[in-house]
């Protein structure tokens, strides 16, 4: 068992996946593509804002160690506010503009199951009737296709609305329909914790290898938690190391992903529970239970735990509510109790996870391993929806009240896990197999016709009692998405998936497959341009930058000078997730040791920017000078809903009091350029000097649809009448020229390479 917790670290991981939000706070919009140009600029905007494993393992564990400082509450001081992206294989298709796959995906695999979709395989999981898809509120895989779920989950009410507004408004920008929006939040109260029956959810969640703490006295087990079991990575997340025998064969683009099933599963309260009294007494009719058992009693091994949590196989006469550590017991499994005479085989604790106990149909042979069944573990991450149910309210909380569980899970291979869970155990008769009578359906969240209550009788042999039982949890919308890496959603946002290239049709330029652009902005070092034939920048990309040097000459060597860091490390990027670009202030470059610039940035879908200044020698420290505008501050960009870079006129600068620039910007979800002009002076008045145009002005841009950033080649700079640029644009980059003269002419230098050419960008 590896010792290192490496994954803890991930910024490729999406950080609900094994870190999990754990909000009280959560909403799922479905949404449907309309343009996939706009999508894809949508996606270029969200994939910075996406919460990695690092960000959220990070504050749980800040979390957590403030609430045992605080005996017990939540910390005020420590709120966040997480986003998270799945995408179905139709919306891959769109954001890709090809076929995920290369070649069809094996028959029977998760592969296959995701890209059918959930609703061509609901009859295989027993979603028919009131169940089947033509009922389903979403996924039902006809008039309004899901293409993404977007998930936001928030400490607070009022963070969540804002977020929700933030993105709803976002998507509509870029012609992105949401189709649905799922609202859960945590029960409060007593109710906190527990889903809408009232028993406590989510105890059983696996460890994951590489990133939870082993036991050092027992290794296989999470440390603090006994009984969770460590499960190998690689049955949550792609390309890691699953368990023996598991599927391995990915595509590419997979890796660092993790398959999403979202379920919404609506629950009636009242008729459940009405369901349980009626049994009770068809079992003291049989004298197959104790006369002392109530309702609670037989709930309780309809689930396998009491309401608290506790294990009834621990706790078989009562709950014990006010014991912390039984309501997150984990230590137990079901080797004495093959029989199910404690916890019945039905149960749906047994049903979804047989743990060490389930017996073969040989009796003859040992009972499995719970390690053996480490491949079919999948990671839950659901809430409760709807307000609890209260039978004295005619409004919310009422009777007839939609309420239910929003059932989220993540897993490396959705056939063989939840699939496999929901199909042959749960909703399997003859699950444990080779018993007679069959043990019948988990009668919790199915329709179970025909279940075996098993009892001892007087005289000390098994009893059958036959119970049935109608469903009270219908399926009311599922989707099957994958949850992609982080590199892989910058590479949709371009159009691209993992290694292929589509190259052009028809003089058109179309989506290619790759990587991700490795640098969002290059802002230079202040006093390093040109210092001992060296040029030195801080190339910033997501939430990180490095600091790299380019040399003079030909080949302008390049290296990296420092790794990477945080922007939050800057007070200067406090609250910056990603900057989309700079304009360096033309009059305050070096003026008493400091220079300027303006740094845009997105927050919540709205570009904003901020005024901030950097030191000169030593350590370069920088200071926010004025904190985050609206783009409606500046006379020059109105109309402009994001600006993606500039492109100082290199033979306008600081002349009259005035430097000129290009400014490439996205609205209405395409790339077009204007120019302006930015006057010396304390206020920096600018104006608009030409108004936009389209790229196709540019000889130099032909082929591509949007410029990702600009960096002036050193010493290129107005030789010969001439300055040179690298122009980055998805995996890609370029060498241009613009001339001076009125005119400014332009021409490729040097055609497209691999961004993989710059040693100091990998």
């Amino acid at each position: 068992m590896a010792t290192d917790l490496r994954l803890r670290e991930s910024d490729e991981i999406q950080g609900d996946i094994i870190a999990g939000f754990k909000k009280d706070n959560v909403s799922l919009l479905f949404l449907k593509f309309e343009d996939p140009n706009q999508a894809r600029d949508w996606m270029r905007q969200l994939a910075p804002q996406i919460a990695t494993t690092r960000q959220v393992a990070a504050f749980n564990e800040a979390f957590s160690e403030a609430r045992k400082s605080s005996g017990g509450d939540d910390p005020k001081g420590l709120k966040a506010t997480w986003f998270g992206v799945s995408l179905t294989y139709e919306g891959m298709r769109v954001l890709s503009a090809t076929d995920p796959f290369e070649k069809a995906p094996p028959t029977g695999s998760g592969l296959e199951a995701f890209k059918e979709g959930s609703a061509k395989r609901a009859g295989a999981l027993g979603d028919t009737g009131d169940n089947s898809p033509e009922n389903w509120l979403f996924g039902n895989g006809r008039n309004q296709p899901v293409h993404a779920v977007l998930t936001i989950a928030s400490d607070t009410e009022q963070d969540l609305v804002a977020a929700v507004t933030a993105q709803r408004e976002a998507a509509a920008a870029a012609k992105i329909v949401t189709i649905f929006q799922q609202n859960a939040k945590t029960l409060l109260g007593s109710r906190r914790g527990k889903e809408h029956f009232g028993f406590k959810d989510g105890i059983s969640e696996p460890g994951v290898r590489f990133f939870d703490r082993p036991n050092p006295d027992n290794p296989e087990e999470v440390d603090g938690h006994p009984g969770t079991r460590i499960i190998p990575a690689g049955e949550f997340v792609v390309g890691e190391e699953p368990a023996p025998g598991s599927f391995t064969d990915y595509p590419d683009w997979a890796r660092n992903g993790s398959f999403q099933v979202v379920r919404r599963l609506a629950q009636d309260v009242p008729g459940w529970w009405a369901q349980v009294s009626v049994k009770l007494k068809e079992l003291k009719r049989a004298k197959a239970v104790p006369d002392t058992a109530t309702d609670e009693w037989l709930a309780a091994r309809l689930v396998g735990r009491w309401r608290s949590g506790a294990p009834v196989c621990k706790h078989q006469d009562r709950d014990v509510p006010n014991d912390p550590k039984a309501s997150s017991d984990n230590d137990f499994d079901f080797r004495d109790d093959l029989e199910g005479l404690v916890t019945p085989l039905w149960s749906h604790l047994r049903k979804s996870s047989p743990r060490a106990g389930l017996q073969a149909p040989n009796p003859s042979v040992p009972p499995l391993d719970a390690k053996d069944l480490d491949g079919r573990r999948i990671m839950r991450r659901g809430a409760p929806y709807g307000q609890p149910f209260d039978p004295a309210s005619e409004g919310p909380g009422g009777p007839d009240d939609p309420r239910g569980l929003l059932f989220v899970c993540y897993q490396a291979n959705i056939q063989a896990q939840f699939e496999f869970i929901q199909a042959d155990w749960i909703d399997q008769p003859d699950f444990p197999p080779g018993r007679n009578p069959q043990p019948g359906k988990d009668p919790v969240i199915t329709e179970a016709d025909n279940v075996d209550f098993e009892s001892r009788g007087p005289d000390g042999a098994i009893k059958h009692t036959p119970l049935s039982f109608q469903q009270f949890v219908q399926t009311q919308g599922s989707v099957y998405a994958f949850a992609p890496s982080i590199s892989t959603l910058k590479a949709l946002a371009d159009g691209r998936l993992t290694g292929r290239s589509q190259g052009q049709q028809g003089g058109q330029t179309k989506p290619q497959t790759g990587k991700a652009y490795p640098a969002d902005e290059f802002l230079t070092v202040p006093d390093q341009w040109r210092t001992g034939g060296q040029t030195q920048f801080w190339a910033c990309h997501g939430d990180q930058y490095r600091k790299i040097s380019v040399a003079d000459g030909s080949s302008h060597t390049d290296r990296t000078v420092k790794g990477d860091s945080r922007l939050s490390a800057l007070p200067c990027f406090q609250g910056v997730g990603r900057i989309d670009c700079v304009l360096p202030m033309p009059d305050l470059q070096n003026p008493g040791g400091k220079s300027w610039s303006w740094v845009f940035h997105s927050t919540g879908g709205k570009q904003q920017y901020r005024s901030i200044s950097i030191t000169c020698g030593g350590n370069h420290r920088g200071t926010l000078e004025r904190p985050d505008r609206d783009l409606t501050a500046w006379n020059s960009l109105n109309g402009v809903e994001r600006v993606d870079c500039f492109l100082p006129v290199p033979d306008q600068q600081r002349v009259g009091g005035k430097s000129w620039y290009w400014v490439f910007h996205t609205s209405g979800g395409r790339q077009r350029y204007r120019l302006i002009s930015v006057a010396d002076g304390a206020a920096h008045a600018d104006a608009c000097e030409r108004t936009d145009r389209e790229l196709s002005q540019w000889s130099s841009l032909n082929g591509i649809s949007r410029v990702d950033c600009f960096l002036p080649v050193p010493d290129r700079q107005r030789v010969g009448g001439k300055s040179e640029y690298w122009v980055f644009h998805g995996e890609d980059y370029r060498k241009i020229s613009v001339a001076d003269g009125s005119g400014h002419q332009d021409r490729v230098v040097n055609d497209d390479r691999s961004c993989s050419g710059w040693d100091s960008l990998l």
